[in-house]
């Protein structure tokens, strides 16, 4: 199998290999931790012997760990439980909240996480790239310099005293929720009045994530044009007289955004675990603030769940970017 549907199994097929092995690693990470979490995750140390004994049982803490000498069935142990629960989406259950399916608390996490990102990461590859463009086009005059001195700034500065700045101008100055997703004891009359309070709280830590992410798309799309700009190709649409504009749309623009793909790709993958920070400082109810108080309370099941679904999306994120490099460029599929 060659060419471009050869590139395509390859891709998948180291893809599954490196799920396998993260899925094996983080089975692994949380059993190698001290403690007895059937004891910690439940923050209660008064529990007795029989209790703990009970609690171990319940949750399968009881069983070896990958191979069971003991029993008639050398494969009843932690990990194949661990591996026939993750097959059928099941997560396990909450130490701290009882009953409670990890699958369910990340799933709803999950998806306030994503109202924050998604909005930041469009935002920032746009006026990223834009600014990027604006800066090559106008290299070396004040326009350029000023693009980079902002992207300069934005991409040094933490993202923590981002948001603080962030969250006490809007709050004083714009009048703008000062943290959480809605607004405590308010009962909203329609759809609309519920989603424009969402909206007002999804401002400042959409705009917080957006900003600390905007500096390095424009850097290295300022860079990449600027490369390209040196190509053979584009002296000689330079000499058939064609404007910036024209060239850039129709011939560098494409090429330049090769680094760009890899680069969103690689971002958007560790947006979801590096927007902790930004739910931390307003309160966001997403994974940050879920993985966070895992962490307090020895929540292992919802701290593996977590760092499971952050890993496969890091994972998910570089086959994306090697798909699509493959498809802008053919001469990466070929090879």
């Amino acid at each position: 199998m060659s060419g471009r549907a050869g590139f395509f199994v390859r891709k998948v097929g180291w893809a599954l290999v490196t799920i396998a092995v993260v899925v094996t690693f983080n089975f692994l990470l949380f059993r190698v931790l001290p403690g007895d979490p059937a004891k910690s995750g439940l923050r209660d140390p008064r529990l007795n012997p029989a209790a703990v004994e009970a609690l171990r049982e319940r949750f399968g803490l009881d069983k070896p760990v990958f191979l069971n000498l003991e029993s008639g069935n050398p494969l009843d142990t932690q990990f194949t439980a661990y591996l026939g629960a993750l097959s059928r989406g099941d997560l396990g259950t909450s130490y701290a909240f009882r009953d409670q399916a990890v699958s369910d608390m990340i799933g709803q996490a999950l998806v306030n996480t994503l109202w924050l990102i998604l909005p930041a990461e469009v935002f920032a590859i746009v006026l990223g790239a834009g600014l990027g463009l604006f800066a090559a086009w106008k290299r070396g005059r004040a326009a350029d310099v000023a693009a980079v001195t902002f992207s300069l700034f934005m991409w040094a500065m933490p993202i923590f005293f981002l948001g603080i700045i962030m969250l006490v101008a809007g709050a004083n100055w714009f009048g703008l929720p000062a943290g959480g997703r809605i607004t405590i004891g308010v009962e909203h009359a329609s759809f609309l009045d519920l989603a424009w309070d969402v909206g007002r709280h999804l401002l400042l830590p959409t705009l917080t994530l957006g900003l600390a992410l905007l500096g390095e798309y424009m850097l290295i799309m300022r860079s990449s044009v600027l490369e390209v700009f040196g190509e053979d190709y584009i002296l000689t649409a330079r000499a058939k007289g064609l404007s910036t504009y024209r060239i850039i749309r129709h011939h560098a623009l494409r090429n330049a955004m090769l680094p760009m793909v890899t680069l969103v790709a690689l971002t958007l993958g560790f947006t979801v675990a590096g927007a902790i920070q930004v739910e931390a400082v307003f309160s966001w109810p997403g994974l940050g603030a879920l993985t966070v108080n895992a962490v307090a309370d020895r929540d292992y099941p919802v701290l593996q769940g977590a760092f499971l679904l952050l890993a496969v999306a890091v994972v998910v994120a570089n086959l994306g970017a090697e798909l699509v490099y493959g498809w802008l460029d053919p001469r990466v599929s070929e090879e």
